[in-house]
């Protein structure tokens, strides 16, 4: 290939007819999954609601904007992430655009019904621990809105100009934006009003790394194809208007589905987090407790409870007794963690504090009206400091003890740390309908712009393979990784690897997309909050 055919732009028409007119069917499927998906969650959410008894509508006004921002972001997200998925099966003519955009949307769909929350709930612990615990205050509101708001106004922006950015780090930027504007307006100006960054520092490495690892990995995997597969078809560019071998083509359908399933049950699950901390701010008496935990579960909590306050009185400090308020002992350490004498025997305290209500109640669907934000604050308070505890190995536990501890954290974090399906229903819809209205730009950018060449087949189906891989090892282990990043930058090392050459202007896009994303968005939050705080 010369030169000069290495750098012209490929027409998009070649890939399929991408710049079609109206399309009956994509149509019938969006308004079909919009009726349904808002008629079940909406049904289900009404049904959770005792309207009837509420002394003010706002809250419920406010639920209502909060949840359409919420699943606003998912439907932007969807803009990007998912668009991804479908570029490689549309540039190889695996796929009519079309049917990619709904068969991505579907296992888009159940790969969020079928994530565990992990994700979801490691996302929400990232906020500040007092606008956690008090969500439903005017506080609360500000952070939830702030964070959306620019996190949206992002997304389109980059969206717009199609550059594939990551939602994943525009709302990880957006939550430290808040939470450092919410340590400078702290009265006391102290620390512990803002960012946990020992879990931010985590998750950054997550986001970090992870292009990095698409690049390298999908390049090297390519080059092992190469080596390993000798089937020529494999390594060339597709013909206009012709589709790949049968055996080609189901492996990059497959490589698609495997991607929009694993890219649902992660990306998925940052919207269903900040709806759940929406849900428990705003109508606590329906989501703050799980329900489904009965009276027959209560007998094995309060084992698990005894098991767990012995096995940390093994490491109560000599002569130190649990302090008068133990609430305060455990926040504030949940806020700093900084482990203190008087630490341990406050958690034990609350441990104890948490079973007599359990025991007292019979079930938590018994759990009076006025006592029910109280006693999820007390359990998500007592499974933090847990996981504090755990992670910073202080204090060191026996085997036995960490067992114990394991257990009874179990125990709060289903009580606490559950999703509704209509919840799921809902995200997985807006994620859907994201993919089907917006993916057009991205797609192009990803299809046409990043490489000199046109997309082969094998790398094609090797950006997929290592996109599908580290999203999915990602979600095992409760952290958000970028599927833009992951993807793109993937499609960029095969045509490394290939020799095809790359599109510098593009690369240089989105590695300013990917430097600015953070700082933009921690600006763009912080601000938004700090006007909200005032509105509010």
């Amino acid at each position: 290939m010369s030169s000069q055919q290495a750098t012209a732009p490929r027409s998009a028409v070649d890939a399929e007819p991408l710049h079609g007119s109206f399309n009956f069917i994509g149509t019938a499927v969006f308004i079909l999954a919009l009726v349904v998906g808002a008629g079940y969650a909406g049904s289900q959410l009404i049904a959770d609601l005792d309207i009837s008894r509420a002394q003010s509508m706002m809250p419920f006004i406010l639920l209502g904007i909060a949840l359409l921002i919420a699943l606003g972001f998912e439907f932007v997200n969807g803009f990007h992430d998912t668009a991804n998925a479908v570029a490689t099966v549309i540039y190889t003519h695996s796929m009519h655009p079309h049917i990619a955009v709904v068969w991505s949307g579907t296992f888009n769909f159940l790969g969020v019904m079928a994530s565990t929350g992990a994700v979801a709930f490691g996302i929400v612990s990232l906020l500040p621990v007092e606008l956690i615990l008090q969500v439903g205050s005017s506080a609360g509101f500000a952070m939830v809105f702030a964070l959306l708001i620019a996190a949206i106004i992002w997304n389109v922006g980059t969206w717009y100009f199609g550059l594939p950015s990551s939602s994943s780090h525009t709302l990880i930027g957006s939550i430290i934006g808040v939470g450092l504007m919410n340590q400078i307006m702290a009265v006391n100006g102290t620390a512990t009003s803002g960012v946990d960054w020992s879990q931010t520092v985590n998750i950054g490495k997550a986001l970090l790394f992870s292009p990095l690892i698409g690049f390298a990995a999908s390049a090297l995997l390519l080059l092992a194809a190469k080596a390993l597969i000798k089937r020529p078809e494999l390594y060339s560019e597709p013909q206009p208007g012709k589709a790949p071998p049968l055996w080609v083509r189901g492996l990059l359908i497959l490589t698609c589905t495997g991607v929009s399933f694993a890219h649902g049950s992660n990306d998925g699950q940052k919207g269903m987090g900040l709806i759940m901390l929406i849900l428990i701010g705003t109508v606590p008496t329906s989501y703050a407790l799980n329900r489904a935990v009965g009276a027959n579960e209560v007998p094995h909590f309060e084992q698990v409870s005894d098991a767990a306050s012995l096995a940390l009185q093994h490491y109560v400090p000599t002569g130190v007794e649990a302090p008068t308020d133990g609430h305060d002992a455990v926040t504030a350490f949940v806020r700093s963690h900084d482990l203190k004498p008087e630490t341990i025997p406050a958690v034990r305290a609350m441990i104890l504090e948490i079973k007599n209500d359990v025991a007292q109640y019979g079930a938590l669907s018994n759990v009076p009206t006025d006592q029910v934000r109280n006693v999820r604050n007390d359990m998500y308070l007592v499974s933090e400091s847990l996981r504090i505890m755990d992670k910073a190995g202080n204090p060191k536990v026996s085997t036995e003890d960490a067992a114990s501890l394991k257990a009874y954290k179990g125990g709060l974090d289903r009580a606490t740390k559950f999703i509704p399906t209509w919840v799921k229903v809902a995200v997985a819809v807006a994620l859907g309908l994201g993919t089907m209205v917006g993916w057009k730009r991205i797609v192009v950018t990803v299809g046409e712009k990043i490489g000199k060449a046109h997309l082969t087949y094998a790398q094609g189906a090797s950006a997929e393979i290592v996109a599908m891989a580290t999203i999915g090892a990602a979600d095992a282990f409760g952290l958000p990784v970028s599927t833009t990043h992951v993807l793109s930058s993937g499609v960029a090392g095969t045509m490394a690897a290939n020799g095809s050459g790359l599109q510098w202007g593009t690369v240089r896009n989105l590695i300013m997309a990917w430097v600015l994303t953070l700082p933009a968005s921690i600006v763009l939050s912080g601000l938004l909050f700090f006007v909200f705080r005032h509105l509010f």
